[in-house]
């Protein structure tokens, strides 16, 4: 209950976003985020925000999720500077138009593309990776010169709340702004006409984002999740990949994160042996009691809590934990959890899990993974632990995904500059990370200059044909 002597903070309703974004229309209006001293001095105030305040986003982390400081630092913290560092260094090349060829039906005449910045546009960004997956888009949206609203996940609440701050103190207030909220704030965000929308999250809310954004014929990028298929084949270093498999399951935020491991595929002859060696590395990392363990997330909310437990719970799948299979609801805390030769009916099976449950799906030769991945939708990620080149070639030839990668998990996202999210049915529909921000956020404009009669002087050193 509040007091009689704190204000009430104004609702957000359709009325204020229209109000808003009319703001920044003025702003954008006026030219100044066009320039390229806006764009590098909102961009350096990032980086400056980023080391003066690292401490308070970390501790909105462990608050929101219990994060491990070291993760916290090297997947949120990290990663911003080296994006805001990346992109001032190429922020002038960036902003030139780029000369192109002409054809001998305009000549004479020289042409260009021009980068220009799409207007005002909107973020809605995701809980689990709250400041990466919020600033990591407003930082290429402001490189390419736009006026920006970010609206941050309410489902990571302290996260947000220092994201509003911290953009009010450090950005410039009249064209980049944060609304906080929940689905009535989104909703009256979604009713305003829109140069551009960039929303990360799940299909079903990528769905209605979408259908709002058509009403006015708004350009949509969307960063969606799916399932990310593991192939283990039994010619690895087994230590190596169930350490890698684990870093990029359990340690990817308890497995929140959209390109973290979702289930394995692997032969009935070596899950054994692999299901042996990922307890064996479970209980170095975690500790006999992962419940208690500093170094593991917590699930985000109560919500994601009993969704999990839904489908751990499912009488297909009840009887198939062959590890871990703990909770505890009052610390949102579930152990890491395998499982074996779950149902392809089952709920597990069929939905991201996100969340620190793996299942194991076994064939009869590793090759028929290909099949299994082939007959869903396509994943964010696909993974391959191998040591054979033949099965690394049909991998990368038969599989399509957001991502491949082979012999580890996730890192084709922070160690490539120029990694793509390529355009598939059920995952990113665009591409927007470090060079290719710049094209999520811009578009390209054709400008022509054409040479009008008198032609003499033009003629003067330039040998035509008898055509012509």
């Amino acid at each position: 209950m509040t007091s009689e002597h704190e204000e009430k903070k104004p609702a957000f309703d359709s009325k204020a976003a229209s109000s808003l974004v009319k703001d920044l229309r003025d702003a954008f209006g006026t030219g100044k985020t066009r320039g390229y001293e806006w764009r590098a001095s909102q961009l350096r105030s990032l980086l400056k925000m980023l080391n003066e305040r690292e401490n308070d986003i970390i501790e909105a982390l462990r608050s929101d999720l219990s994060k491990p400081v070291l993760e916290a630092y090297v997947t949120e913290v990290v990663m911003l500077k080296s994006s805001c560092e990346f992109t001032l260094k190429g922020l002038k090349h960036w902003m030139m138009p780029e000369k192109v060829k002409t054809t001998i039906t305009t000549f004479p005449s020289s042409a260009e593309i021009v980068p220009e910045p799409f207007g005002v546009v909107l973020v809605i960004s995701a809980w689990n990776y709250p400041f990466m997956l919020s600033i990591d888009p407003v930082i290429g949206a402001i490189a390419a010169g736009n006026a920006v609203v970010l609206k941050p996940s309410e489902i990571a609440p302290a996260s947000s709340s220092l994201l509003a701050k911290l953009f009010g103190e450090y950005l410039d207030s009249s064209a980049v702004k944060v609304v906080e909220g929940a689905v009535p704030e989104t909703s009256a965000l979604l009713e305003q006409k829109w140069d551009k929308i960039f929303y990360t999250g799940n299909g079903k809310v990528g769905r209605i984002v979408s259908a709002a954004a058509a009403k006015h014929l708004t350009p949509v990028a969307l960063e969606l999740g799916g399932k990310c298929p593991v192939i283990v084949d039994s010619d690895i270093n087994l230590t190596v990949a169930a350490r890698r498999i684990i870093g990029g399951k359990w340690a990817l935020n308890n497995g929140q994160a959209c390109i973290a491991a979702d289930h394995i595929i692997t032969t009935k002859d070596f899950a054994p042996k692999l299901i042996d060696a990922l307890k064996l590395e479970l209980e170095k990392f975690f500790g006999k009691d992962p419940l208690i363990s500093e170094d593991l997330s917590r699930i985000v909310s109560s919500n994601h809590f009993a969704r999990l437990t839904k489908l751990l719970d499912d009488d297909k799948v009840s009887g198939k934990i062959v590890h871990g299979g703990r909770r505890n609801k009052d610390s949102l805390k579930i152990s890491p959890t395998i499982l074996l030769d779950v149902p392809e009916d089952s709920l597990i099976m069929n939905e991201e899990i996100f969340g620190p449950l793996l299942p194991i799906v076994t064939v009869d030769n590793i090759e028929e993974s290909f099949s299994v991945i082939n007959s869903g939708e396509k994943p964010l990620a696909a993974y391959l632990f191998t040591n054979n080149k033949t099965l690394k070639g049909k991998f990368v030839r038969n599989i399509s995904a957001g991502g491949l990668l082979i012999n580890d998990i996730g890192l084709h996202v922070p160690s490539i500059h120029t990694w793509e999210a390529k355009i598939t049915e059920g995952s990113p529909r665009r591409r927007y990370h470090r060079d290719y921000s710049r094209f999520a956020w811009l578009v390209k404009k054709s400008k022509v200059i054409i040479r009008f009669p008198p032609y003499q002087y033009m003629c003067r050193n330039v040998r035509l044909s008898k055509t012509l």
